[in-house]
């Protein structure tokens, strides 16, 4: 490594060139995090459920949690949605429209002991899930 008066043009070069091994930094700069991302860079995106699944919880937990299989509207891709709320997954059927978001893992990736699950849904044909779980509002027929 040139350590010289007039090295300024061989360092900038070499930086320029190692950086590109840092897989952090290649992710960052051709986007690939927005490209992979079902919702597109998205907070929230629209779908329609395909079915209910119940995903059993990571060790030393022991529960089924209950989630649902959801294609979205926008690109067609499938996801796999958590259901919060005691009892959530009874206000949700099949076919019924959601609203799902991101569900708040550590850089992206699944949250808690729900192997595999990033997203949550949030709406219910345009419903707030939580106001349904609470019984403060009625699902509506879509």
């Amino acid at each position: 490594m040139g350590r010289g008066l007039f090295a300024a043009r061989k360092l900038m070069e070499n930086r320029k060139k190692f950086r590109w091994s840092d897989r952090r930094f290649v992710r960052r700069t051709l986007g690939l995090a927005a490209k992979a991302d079902p919702l597109e860079g998205a907070p929230m995106a629209r779908g329609i459920v395909l079915e209910k699944i119940g995903i059993e919880a990571r060790q030393p937990n022991s529960a089924i949690r209950k989630a649902v299989r959801v294609q979205l509207i926008k690109n067609g891709r499938q996801i796999t949605a958590f259901c919060p709320g005691d009892g959530a997954i009874n206000f949700i059927d099949e076919h019924d429209e959601v609203i799902v978001e991101k569900i708040g893992g550590r850089m992206g990736r699944s949250m808690g002991d729900i192997p595999g699950v990033r997203y949550k849904v949030v709406k219910v044909n345009n419903t707030s899930l939580r106001e349904l779980v609470r019984g403060r509002k009625e699902k509506r027929l879509r």
